[in-house]
C-alpha cells in the first residue's frame, strides 16, 4: 500500500514519501543549512528577496486563475480543455516559476517506445494536459492521456530514460513532482492542489510550490545533480 504522508500544509501531500514533511518544512522556513535556498540560487537579481519574487508571482497568478476558471466553466463537460488550460494558466504558471515560455516537445522515443510528453525543459520532462483530464486515468482519444494516464506516462518515461530523473505533470488543477523509481507498482510523488491553493488563498502552500518547482531546482549543478536531487 502506498505511503501517504501528511504535511503541515493544507493543499500539499506526499505520496510514497518522495519528499518528507520535515524537509518540506525546512525549505519553507528557508533553512540555509540545506543549501540552495538563497536568492542567487534562484537566479534573482542582486538585492532581490525571495519573498518579493514569490509575492509578485502570487499576485499575477491570482488574476490569471480567475480568468482561466471562468473560461473553463463554459466548456462542454467532455472537453479536455487542453489548449485553454495550457495557454490561460499552466504556461503562465511555469513562466512565473522561471522556465520562460515552455515550447511544445516532439514525442520522445525511449528504448523503442514513444512517449508523447507535451513539453521538455533541458533534461526535465513537463507533461501538461487539460483541466478536463484526470491525472490518474487513461482517456482514449485525448492527447497525452490516450494510451496511459498522464501520471503513468510520465513515470514510465522517467523510469526508462537514463537522461531523465525528475519531471512534472499537471492538469491545471493539480501539479505533481515525480522522480524515477525502481518501484513499478507503487506511486511516489509530491502533489500540489493548485485549485485549493489559489481558491483558498493558501499563500504559504504556494510559496513552497514556488520554492520546490522553480526552474533552478531541476537544472544540473555541481556533479550533474540538480537541487531537488541534492
Amino acid at each position: 500500500m502506498p505511503t501517504r504522508t501528511r504535511t503541515p500544509f493544507t493543499a500539499i501531500r506526499s505520496e510514497g514519501a518522495l519528499l518528507p514533511p520535515d524537509l518540506l518544512q525546512r525549505i519553507a522556513d528557508g533553512d540555509l543549512t540545506l543549501g540552495g535556498l538563497d536568492p542567487a540560487s534562484y537566479h534573482l537579481d542582486p538585492g532581490e528577496r525571495l519573498s518579493e519574487a514569490i509575492n509578485r508571482s502570487w499576485s499575477r497568478l491570482l488574476g490569471l486563475w480567475a480568468s482561466f476558471r471562468h473560461a473553463a466553466a463554459v466548456l462542454p463537460p467532455d472537453d479536455p480543455a487542453t489548449g485553454l488550460t495550457r495557454e490561460r494558466w499552466l504556461l503562465p504558471l511555469f513562466a512565473e516559476l522561471g522556465y520562460g515560455r515552455l515550447q511544445p516537445a516532439k514525442a520522445v522515443e525511449v528504448n523503442g517506445k514513444t512517449y508523447p510528453i507535451s513539453h521538455l525543459w533541458g533534461q526535465t520532462p513537463i507533461h501538461l494536459v487539460g483541466c478536463g483530464v484526470d491525472l490518474d486515468r487513461r482517456q482514449p482519444g485525448v492527447a497525452g492521456a490516450a494510451k496511459a494516464s498522464p501520471h503513468s506516462l510520465l513515470q514510465e518515461a522517467l523510469n526508462r530514460s537514463a537522461a531523465w530523473q525528475w519531471g512534472l505533470v499537471s492538469n491545471g488543477l493539480r501539479l505533481r513532482v515525480l522522480r524515477d523509481t525502481v518501484h513499478l507498482t507503487r506511486q511516489s510523488y509530491l502533489e500540489f492542489d493548485l485549485e485549493a491553493i489559489v481558491a483558498g488563498q493558501l499563500y504559504a502552500d504556494f510559496a513552497l510550490l514556488w520554492l520546490i518547482c522553480h526552474q533552478s531546482r531541476v537544472e544540473a549543478g555541481p556533479g550533474g545533480f540538480c537541487w531537488l536531487e541534492r
